[in-house]
C-alpha cells in the first residue's frame, strides 16, 4: 500500500474479487477465520447477496490508490426474529493496511452508517490469540463478554474464540 489516502465507501460487485483474495489469504495463512478451503467468487457473490449499502447488514472497503485493503461488515447474528437488533460484525484488512488505522476508519464508518438503524448489539468473535483484533475492537468500545476455550479445529489444533460486544444505538 503506498500511501495514498484511504477512501471509504460501501462494497460493489465489482470489488468481490479483492475482498476475496483479501479473505482468503486469513483462510490459507492464519487460524483468524474458520473457514478451512478458500471462498469461490461465486460463493463470495452468494455471500455479497446478503447486504445492501443502507440496512443493518452492510459491507465496507477502504480504498488505496484504486485498490480495495480492507472491508468491514456487518451481518446477522443469528436467524430468529428476537435477535434482528444484533449484528455481527467483522474486518479484513491486506497485509500491507494493517497498523494503518485502516481498520479503526472502515468500523468507525460502518458504525456511524448503523446509527441510523434499530440495532442494539454488536458482536465479534476474535480466534486467539490475535492482539491487533482485540485492540482494534477494545478501541472502538467493544468489550469481551465470553471466552470460548477450543470453539474450533484449524491447522490440526483447536483454537480458542473471545466473544466481544459493543452496545449500539445509544444505549
Amino acid at each position: 500500500m503506498s500511501n495514498g489516502k484511504v477512501t471509504v465507501r460501501p462494497a460493489t460487485e465489482q470489488d468481490l474479487g479483492q475482498i476475496n483474495d483479501i479473505y482468503n489469504r486469513y483462510v490459507v495463512e492464519t487460524h483468524f477465520t474458520f473457514d478451512l478451503e478458500p471462498m469461490t467468487l461465486e460463493a463470495r457473490r452468494e455471500w455479497f447477496g446478503h447486504y445492501d449499502t443502507t440496512g443493518r447488514y452492510q459491507v465496507r472497503v477502504g480504498v488505496s490508490d484504486a485498490s480495495v485493503i480492507g472491508y468491514a461488515s456487518s451481518s446477522r447474528w443469528r436467524p430468529k426474529p428476537a435477535y434482528e437488533t444484533s449484528v455481527e460484525t467483522s474486518i479484513y484488512l491486506a497485509p500491507d493496511a494493517v497498523g494503518r488505522g485502516t481498520g479503526t476508519r472502515l468500523y468507525e464508518e460502518l458504525f456511524k452508517q448503523l446509527q441510523r438503524e434499530d440495532l442494539h448489539r454488536a458482536y465479534a468473535g476474535i480466534a486467539l490469540p490475535n492482539q491487533a483484533s482485540i485492540a482494534l475492537h477494545e478501541r472502538l468500545g467493544f468489550k469481551r463478554v465470553a471466552h470460548f476455550t477450543e470453539q474450533g479445529r484449524k491447522f490440526d489444533r483447536y483454537w480458542d474464540v473471545g466473544w466481544y460486544e459493543k452496545a449500539l444505538g445509544g444505549s
